[in-house]
């Protein structure tokens, strides 16, 4: 097509329009692919482990695809800029005094990208990870140069600034290399004294028998007198840390837990109160509510 275009029948200046009309309509072809090929990698960056070898974090990959992105365009229109004889010198002298401007004026927009650099370096979440701030909790499916974005666990999606996601405390449950389940339970003062030592016995052999609890920490003791009963603490690790699985071992656990109340005729203690009545006999009679 760029021969044909030298044969054409039409005069210098006609011609030399039509040859920049043509190398620009190139440029910017060339320039809208590698932009959507820079995109590819921001939905998925496995293709430069595949490719190339190297491994990125989740957390880079929106930035070095938006970053990249940006370096594209700024290129073709550079070169569409100088095709046209404009004076790009000047134009990026005009940016770098405009880009100081705008940093002075959107002081707010400034530390969001320098919030996100610091999230990006530090390296508290990644895509992907279940985090928790002081007001928020979700799932993270994206950040950019300005902000995070957040899917709770309603299924809403909070878009949070990056300055002020940097200044949180971030708690990051999906890096948990274990899950936490610890209570107290309670159980009645009429419980024979072997009884309770039994159920504390095989509760405590359970836990560590059971295949899908940490062996690493277990604890399990006759704690303390409470106001309702004795106390039992049970401290112990599920190895999942996925939500659904941990729910299950617990309740699989609660399962066993009831069952060796039952076994060694065990209650549990339940919120009671005493009340003590005097009949015009002076005779003291005590009614119990629970």
């Amino acid at each position: 097509a760029y021969l044909a275009l030298n044969y054409l029948p039409l005069n210098q200046g006609y011609n030399l329009l039509v040859l920049k009309l043509f190398r620009s309509a190139v440029v910017i072809l060339i320039t809208y692919g590698f932009y959507n090929l820079a995109g590819y990698y921001h939905i998925d960056g496995s293709g430069l482990t595949r490719w190339f070898g190297i491994e990125l974090d989740k957390i880079l990959v929106p930035f070095i695809s938006k970053a990249v992105r940006i370096l594209i365009v700024f290129l073709g229109f550079t070169i569409v800029a100088g095709e046209w004889n404009f004076d790009v010198n000047g134009f990026l002298a005009g940016i770098g005094l405009g880009g100081l401007a705008f940093a002075l004026a959107a002081q707010d927009t400034a530390a969001n990208i320098v919030g996100g650099f610091v999230i990006i370096t530090d390296k508290p979440f990644s895509i992907g990870d279940w985090i928790q701030t002081a007001g928020l909790e979700g799932t993270v499916e994206d950040i950019n140069f300005r902000s995070t974005k957040i899917r709770t666990f309603a299924d809403a999606l909070v878009v949070v600034p990056n300055s002020t996601l940097a200044k949180e405390p971030i708690t990051n449950w999906s890096r948990m290399g274990r899950r936490r389940i610890n209570f107290n339970l309670k159980v009645t003062y009429t419980t024979p004294r072997d009884s309770l030592e039994r159920a504390v016995t095989k509760i405590r052999t359970m836990l560590e028998e059971h295949p899908e609890i940490h062996k690493r920490t277990i604890f399990v003791h006759f704690d303390k007198f409470g106001e309702h009963g004795y106390e039992i603490f049970l401290y112990f690790f599920t190895k999942s840390t996925v939500w659904g699985e941990f729910l299950r071992v617990k309740e699989d656990v609660n399962f066993k837990i009831a069952e060796i109340l039952e076994s060694e005729g065990v209650s549990v203690a339940l919120p009671s109160t005493s009340i003590y009545m005097a009949s015009q006999a002076d005779e003291t009679k005590r009614v119990d509510y629970q």
